[in-house]
């Protein structure tokens, strides 16, 4: 319900239905009425929709979350972000506000290492490339991803949701691009 939203803001379209609609589809159609095109209006009626205030901080962050599609950012980009456009946030604030958004289901939140997470303004279900030497996060497609059989989780649990991150690096170079080496 949420990623409709988010792509409704990054890429205004039209949609045409011939035929009845069934109720989640009149519900995502409403959905997608509701919203005018204009960043800041479309960020206050999402925030709004998953029960989240409003409030000043949350709109300028949330206009610079979303107002570039889908992006993976850390908590220390956003604040450099916050920053050049003038959002007097402190890095707590921004830390805070990204752990209510995720918790509200705008946002995923993807570790890549024990100190380091990325939030995702995609929040379907997706795995993730991380290039280490750029320390980048890429979406991998889903029909590139398939999983053959989950582990079965101990009694009194049950699976959440599944992350892969998939580490890369650059190959080294062809033999016929390497220097000589000195004799």
């Amino acid at each position: 319900m949420v990623r409709r939203l988010i792509l409704r803001m990054t890429q205004p379209h039209t949609i045409v239905f011939s035929g009845a609609l069934d109720e989640s589809a009149q519900q995502r159609l409403a959905e997608q009425a509701a919203l005018t095109g204009c960043p800041w209006h479309d960020v206050k009626a999402m925030l709004r929709q998953v029960g989240l205030r409003p409030t000043r901080q949350r709109m300028a962050l949330g206009w610079i979350l979303f107002g570039k599609g889908d992006r993976h950012v850390t908590a220390e980009l956003l604040y450099e972000e916050a920053s050049k456009a003038k959002v007097p946030v402190s890095l707590a604030t921004i830390y805070n506000t990204l752990h209510q958004f995720t918790q509200a289901g705008l946002l995923r939140q993807v570790a890549v290492d024990g100190s380091k997470s990325y939030f995702d303004t995609n929040a379907s279900d997706h795995h993730h490339f991380f290039v280490e030497d750029e320390n980048a996060l890429v979406d991998i497609p889903a029909a590139e991803t398939v999983l053959h059989k989950l582990p079965t989780p101990p009694p009194g649990y049950k699976i959440a949701r599944v992350d892969i991150v998939v580490r890369l690096e650059r190959e080294d170079p062809p033999k016929a691009d390497r220097e000589p080496a000195d004799g």
